[in-house]
């Protein structure tokens, strides 16, 4: 049986306005999120801003978001770093907070030796070390390296590290993971603009900002592919495609925070350099949302 499966999504990370994390706010998202249709959350994600936290603050987060998140629902913690010597220490700690997985992140700095070599020592000696099972991060878009599809196939008969993120939407390179790795390797889409075409391919859910957004949309896009109403599926999918270009690569986390900030959950500002979203942009937002059924027109 594949563990992982679903819907996910990488939940934000409010602050207050002097820039230190917002507590209050962080457990009133995750109760919110805990009474919809979600598999589980994803902390310290791309969009949860884990580049721009120190590690005090990730281990702080992964405690709340675990007291909120009942032992039933999975927790997945991003615990990537630069070195392996970092990423073992953090994913320790994420595993002693109580995280049921870790995802992890390519390391990208040196990126002329990040080759399918190096990123099959760096997963390996991970894991080895892990306590709880690893999830690899392929985030291209943010690291500039990817995981090819040789490494997954060898670091998949690895006993600890049980599936992936592949947050591109290169569908073909998707379905590569998917045909060379064992029947019970989790793959999750990243990418709320090509989902239903990675669910074609195979993937077995997603960890989607939009799923912060449109929770039950999601899960049904997952329904009805496998039960193979594509029809019903494609046309879903391009209800839901301005909404996630919006909150995917156009506008980023700023936009995803925006428009939890419309839906009543605590977005607020992002950590600098990352800058709030224009007025305009917000506007454009409470149009996506409310086309959407998702917002009413007398909050817009």
């Amino acid at each position: 049986m594949k563990r992982f499966t679903g819907i996910y999504t990488p939940i934000a990370t409010p602050f207050l306005r002097d820039g230190s994390l917002d507590e209050p706010s962080l457990r009133s998202n995750v109760a919110k999120w805990m009474a919809t249709s979600l598999t589980g959350l994803v902390v310290l994600g791309s969009n949860g801003e884990a580049a721009s936290l120190d590690d005090d603050e990730c281990d702080r987060i992964v405690d709340i978001v675990r007291e909120g998140v009942p032992q039933d629902r999975p927790l997945i913690a991003g615990t990537g770093r630069e070195s392996t010597r970092a990423t073992i220490a953090a994913t320790q700690r994420a595993a002693d907070a109580g995280a049921d997985a870790a995802l992890v992140r390519t390391p990208s700095f040196f990126k002329p030796q990040m080759t399918s070599d190096a990123f099959v020592r760096h997963y390996t000696e991970v894991a080895d070390a892990s306590p709880i099972p690893v999830l690899l991060y392929n985030v291209t878009l943010y690291t500039g390296v990817n995981l090819l599809p040789d490494a997954v196939e060898r670091l998949a008969t690895h006993p600890n590290i049980v599936g992936m993120k592949e947050s591109g939407g290169d569908i073909a390179q998707i379905a590569d993971f998917v045909g060379r790795t064992p029947e019970d390797f989790t793959v999750l889409a990243g990418s709320a603009t090509t989902l239903v075409h990675a669910l074609y391919a195979g993937c077995d859910g997603a960890v989607l900002a939009l799923a912060a957004l449109a929770p039950d949309a999601c899960q049904r896009m997952l329904l009805l592919v496998k039960e193979r109403r594509l029809d019903e599926a494609n046309a879903l999918q391009r209800e839901l495609l301005p909404l996630a270009r919006s909150v995917g690569g156009l506008y980023g986390v700023p936009g995803l925070k925006a428009a939890l900030d419309l839906l009543g959950y605590a977005g607020g500002e992002p950590r600098p350099p990352l800058r709030s979203v224009s007025s305009k942009i917000i506007e454009l937002l409470s149009e996506q949302l409310g086309s959407l059924g998702l917002i009413s027109s007398s909050l817009r």
